[in-house]
């Protein structure tokens, strides 16, 4: 009877050790995945904002994603992969994040009467992070769905069409804003979690981080805001060929 006392309770320990090393475990890939998804974000802000450049610009960003440099004409299948990647690396970071989310409404008014007395900045982040978490899984979600499912209808006037004629631009202006706050505030959090760039003087060198954090936010924003605008004023003067698909001038020089 002693010795069976003995056993469970170390059975008991180790299940326990075991455990406690799973939140751990999930918090870590909750980071990695964010990670991966704030450097698609970034990349993906700057590949859209070709359009900034000219139509031509766009079309070549388009084709090179569509894998061109090594079959000639490229093809829309592997931006379909790249979305489906994205995707799945999507719904696992959404489903850690809401690990810790308020499980009621009575959690989450707590949450916020802790924010207003500890009056941390942030907590607030959090807070914020959490209210766009939420907004980019509907609005994410609809934007690499129709990705993933209609890779060919990407370039200057087939995505000017659906930001225009299809009327996805508020849709676009929604993502584009929580998209943006929820990287730049999920970037800064990371930083701050795990230490990256503390150095011998911790304090300052967070201060810094957090307004270098800030200008590159609002640097992503102005330039998705330019970008999107500039896709509803092609998709405006485009709507009467509505579908109609982009000729880059080479080949129009060529044709001619």
């Amino acid at each position: 009877m002693f010795r069976d006392n003995i056993v469970e309770s170390l059975l008991g320990k180790t299940t326990q050790k075991r455990k406690s090393r799973i939140p751990a475990k999930l918090d870590f890939l909750q980071s990695a995945t964010g990670l991966i998804l704030a450097t698609f974000i970034l990349f993906h802000l700057i590949f859209e904002a070709s359009i900034l450049l000219g139509k031509d610009s766009m079309y070549a960003i388009t084709k090179m994603f569509e894998g061109d440099f090594f079959i000639e004409g490229g093809s829309p299948i592997f931006i379909s992969v790249l979305a489906s990647i994205i995707f799945a690396i999507f719904i696992l970071h959404a489903l850690l994040a809401m690990r810790k989310f308020p499980n009621s409404y009575r959690e989450y008014l707590r949450l916020r009467t802790h924010a207003k007395l500890m009056k941390h900045s942030d907590t607030n982040l959090w807070i914020i992070q959490a209210i766009t978490g939420f907004m980019m899984f509907f609005l994410g979600s609809v934007h690499l769905y129709i990705v993933w499912t209609q890779p060919q209808n990407i370039g200057p006037f087939a995505s000017s069409d659906r930001v225009y004629s299809d009327m996805f631009y508020p849709l676009y202006f929604m993502l584009l804003v929580s998209v943006v706050l929820h990287a730049g505030a999920g970037v800064y959090r990371l930083i701050m979690k795990w230490g990256w760039f503390d150095g011998k003087n911790p304090k300052s060198n967070r201060v810094k981080t957090r307004k270098i954090v800030k200008v590159v936010t609002t640097i992503y924003l102005i330039m998705g805001l330019l970008s999107l605008i500039t896709y509803i004023k092609i998709g405006y003067e485009h709507k009467s060929e509505y579908g109609k698909r982009y000729v880059p001038t080479t080949e129009v020089r060529d044709e001619n």
